[in-house]
């Protein structure tokens, strides 16, 4: 059934984000009839607008482009949306600085917003414990917990979610995902780009920040959680959580590539780290003694996002007397080519007898040639729309996150790397050879 009788208010409409990501979702999910005609796309922000110039702002489909209105400023802006039609929900979403979060949240509670309303919001969820618990209590001054959605984009991504359909659907894997049969867990999200023009906003953060306590750590979560009791978003929210708990951070290392005090907004005595390296584990019955490393960097040779998972390698017998056989992996590509990877050994043809390494390979472009696979904040957008809270992140998961990482937060001297390189490892991890990987689902 489409959702229908639903305003849909974007706060900060005039900007970048909209334009780009929100306002084409919201078009596709009218054109996939995911929403009808019954709702309406009210945008606000300082920019003076009058409806018609709004609708010019963004050309759109015509269709489309008559559930588009607009608002300057947020006051009054309840009795404006209400003057157009009634509706029985109304879905904010903060495209605004996190600094306004909480201040928002008070105007529009000022405004009349009450238990019909959802608030989508974007990360940071906070800068540190200190400031995710004081951001979470303020928003839950005027609006309580099951109205809040935060988004982790990666979470709606295609890859992503089929990690829990990879482990749970298929009977092969679950005996063999835990600390007997698999040597080490890998995450790598790297990009080829610096900071750009995000160099003040990336300085006050860093890649930590940016990337590992929130991003990478949802990944992990999914990865290695216990199956939930059904698939309803409390139970999965519970697994999740139970990881954060049993996780600890055991050694780290931070880079920061040569160039970085050149870019826009970067403080010349900056000691924010581009590049980090981790090595984590969760303490409980399935992963105790099982390495997670995980890496993350900007400016280096390419852009790729993969979760690798090394089994530990078969005894010293038959074809491997001297332990030539290289471990069996498994890889997930999440971006920008979404597929799976599994590695292991087969017989060459002929007589020779001799054996090689190769792989099996699933891609989402080759696999589903008839299938729009959705950009992330159409599906987030819908499931935010629908209530539906599964792919969005609870306050106690980033305030538990937090905790984890505050240790990794103190300022300290990065080591340097050459811009467009991947450095060596500074923590001499073992690293699966992700770029071997990295293209295998590309369509040239």
């Amino acid at each position: 059934m489409p959702v229908s009788d639903s305003a849909i208010i974007i706060l900060g409409a005039s900007g970048d984000l909209a334009k780009r990501k929100l306002i084409p979702a919201l078009e596709r999910l009218f054109q996939k009839k995911e929403i009808d005609d019954t709702c309406r796309v009210i945008g606000s922000g300082r920019t003076p607008f009058s409806h018609e110039e709004f609708r010019a702002h963004f050309n759109r489909d015509k269709e489309f482009s008559k559930l588009l209105y607009y608002h300057q400023g947020t006051e009054g802006i309840r009795d404006f949306i209400f003057s157009l039609r009634e509706f029985r929900r109304v879905i904010i979403f903060f495209s605004l600085p996190p600094r306004v979060y909480a201040h928002t949240a008070a105007e529009l509670h000022r405004e009349g917003f009450r238990d019909e309303t959802t608030l989508i919001i974007e990360k940071p969820f906070g800068y540190d414990l200190e400031s995710a618990r004081k951001l979470n209590a303020d928003l839950q001054r005027y609006f309580h917990e099951l109205q809040i959605f935060r988004i982790d984009h990666y979470l709606a991504k295609e890859a992503v979610q089929n990690i829990l359909v990879f482990r749970f659907a298929n009977a092969v894997f679950y005996p063999i995902w835990n600390s007997r049969y698999i040597e080490s867990i890998q995450i790598n999200a790297l990009e080829d780009i610096g900071v750009e023009d995000r160099g003040a906003y990336f300085d006050g953060a860093g890649i930590i920040r940016d990337m590992v306590q929130n991003h990478l750590m949802q990944l992990l979560s999914l990865l290695t959680m216990e199956a939930p009791i059904n698939l309803e978003a409390e139970e999965i929210r519970i697994q999740k959580m139970q990881i954060l708990k049993a996780l600890e951070v055991k050694r780290w290392a931070k880079m920061q590539y040569r160039g970085y005090h050149d870019e826009k907004g970067v403080p010349e005595d900056s000691k924010t780290e581009t590049y980090a390296e981790l090595e984590m584990t969760i303490n409980n019955y399935r992963w105790t003694g099982i390495p997670i490393y995980v890496r993350t960097g900007k400016a280096v040779h390419r852009k790729g996002t993969e979760i690798g998972i090394r089994f530990k390698p078969g005894p010293h017998l038959l074809y491997n007397t001297e332990g030539q056989i290289p471990p069996n992996q498994i890889i997930f590509n999440i971006q920008p080519d979404a597929g799976i990877v599994m590695d292991f050994i087969a017989r060459e043809p002929g007589g020779s007898g001799r054996i090689s390494s190769t792989n099996m390979t699933f891609c989402y472009s080759s696999s589903f040639l008839d299938a729009e696979i959705p950009e992330a904040y159409q599906r987030l957008l819908l499931d935010a729309i629908r209530g539906d809270r599964t792919l969005f992140v609870s306050a106690e998961e980033t305030e538990l996150s937090w905790e984890k990482f505050t240790p990794t937060l103190q300022q300290e001297t990065p080591g340097m790397y050459k811009r467009g390189a991947l450095p060596p490892s500074p923590l001499g991890i073992d690293w699966i050879d992700f770029d071997k990987y990295g293209s295998t689902c590309r369509l040239d």
